[in-house]
């Protein structure tokens, strides 16, 4: 088993070279052994908590990974309940909805088609990280000498979509006005879920890459431009209310208007935070660190509490519980919600946003230009030989600045702001700036690249 399968967040490789179906036993016998130990009290004795969630995306080979890891589960004497093929949102309502141990999603999420990997969640879904058990888990799995055993954990085979469907539809408002939207799912699991919850609901979907062929038209990630191409042109050509893309796995969503345009995540979390503190008066609401100023100026203003965190999806999710947040927003696309036991939903997060251009009668354009108002560089990546070196750098040059080093380092001036994180994985930096002119930004993002040298 190759160790570099395991990353921070999740385990991920290009199949079958870096990840096959053995090392798919390995890891479902290592998180079997694993999971029931988190639960605590009374739900240890339960029938449910003894077992496993096993569900897959659309990728030609998630089907004999699945497989291989419900055999590696029921071979430690776990049970499974195989909920199928999913969009990953579904995990996370599948594990609250039986209470079992946890659950475990086969996919490469928005990567290209020869990768292949698995999201793993503990007990209320809470995700299992390097810091919340994945290192364990990797341990036991890399420990394994071989793939016997006998499976005498239980299997059991069910479908919950008209479940999910009633809890995704719940925060719907009645009455809605009719809707056109585009729609492309990126050849992923959006392509299954949105005919099935919007069936009944009336809104028009001009629908793009809903096949499953085993391969992308585009590579299933929306957060890169060139993605977007199709669906900017079908907004536009189809004259919709706006258009959305969602990644492989169908957790995350990028959103344009009625002309194209891209809404950036922030501004999107930001046009959202006063519809959700009406609902919940002063409650936080978490926002990651490379988020827009107007985030936090937004959750002020309308009387929440802002709740800066840092980026990654375990750590969105701690905060959420942490603080008992209504709503949080992360600039990749993910949002989280109280109601969803406090996981993203990329469809939840439509229904949303149906809601209050509903509610509003006006162009999305309109209700986000408001929010328009600093200039930001977007997310860059620099190939730098020390990391650690290179921060602390910036942070004594701009000390003059508010520093903080939540996640990498952060500084803070009156009319600009920058943060600068080191990958996981790689030897490179992620650089993001913002300023209130464009030729501030400019002049800014310019002097930092000049220590950073070019962009990789």
């Amino acid at each position: 088993m190759n160790p570099e399968i395991f990353k921070a967040y999740d385990i991920r490789g290009v199949y079958p070279d870096d990840l096959n179906e053995e090392d798919a036993w390995k890891i479902g016998q290592a998180t079997a052994r694993f999971l029931p130990s988190l639960i605590k009290g009374y739900e240890r004795g339960l029938r449910e908590a003894q077992s496993l969630c096993i569900s897959r995306d659309m990728r030609t080979h998630s089907e004999p990974l699945a497989q291989a890891l419900i055999e590696g589960i029921r071979s430690a004497g776990a049970g499974v309940i195989d909920i199928g093929m999913i969009d990953t949102p579904q995990i996370y309502f599948a594990v609250n909805f039986l209470g079992t141990c946890g659950g475990i999603q086969v996919t490469a999420s928005h990567n290209p088609a020869k990768y292949n990997g698995f999201k793993i969640s503990g007990w209320g879904a809470i995700p299992i990280g390097v810091d919340t058990g994945l290192k364990e888990i990797k341990h036991m799995a890399t420990a394994l000498p071989h793939t016997k055993g006998n499976p005498t954990g239980r299997i059991e085979r069910r479908d919950l979509w008209p479940e999910y469907k009633k809890h995704v539809l719940q925060f719907l408002r009645p009455n809605l006005k009719k809707k056109k939207i585009a729609i492309d799912a990126s050849n992923g699991m959006a392509g299954k879920a949105i005919p099935i919850l919007l069936a009944d609901v009336p809104i028009e979907v001009v629908q793009i890459n809903f096949e499953h062929a085993g391969k992308f038209k585009h590579d299933p990630d929306p957060l890169k431009e060139k993605n977007l191409a199709q669906l900017k042109t079908t907004v536009k050509r189809e004259k919709c209310d706006f258009g959305i893309c969602f990644d492989g796995d169908a957790d995350r969503m990028i959103m344009v208007d009625e002309s194209g345009a891209v809404i950036p995540c922030d501004l999107l979390t930001a046009m959202l935070v006063p519809y959700f503190l009406e609902k919940k008066p002063r409650s936080a609401i978490v926002y990651d660190l490379r988020s827009s100023r107007v985030v936090m100026e937004e959750i002020i203003k309308y009387g929440g509490t802002p709740r800066r965190e840092r980026v990654g999806h375990s750590y969105m999710k701690k905060a959420m519980r942490d603080t008992h947040a209504i709503f949080g927003g992360e600039l990749s696309g993910h949002f989280y919600f109280e109601q969803n036991f406090y996981a993203d939903s990329a469809a939840i997060m439509l229904m949303h946003t149906l809601n209050v251009v509903d509610e509003k009668n006006r162009p999305i354009s309109e209700l986000v230009k408001p929010l328009r108002r600093y200039h930001s560089s977007g997310e860059s990546n620099f190939r730098v030989d020390n990391k650690e070196l290179r921060m602390e750098e910036l942070a004594r040059r701009y000390g003059e600045g508010k520093v903080d080093h939540l996640d990498g380092v952060t500084v803070d001036f009156k009319d600009w702001w920058f943060n600068c994180r080191p990958s996981n994985t790689e030897p490179m930096l992620r650089l993001n700036v913002e300023a209130k002119t464009n030729d501030l930004l400019k002049e800014k993002y310019g002097e930092i690249e000049q220590q950073l040298g070019a962009p990789a």
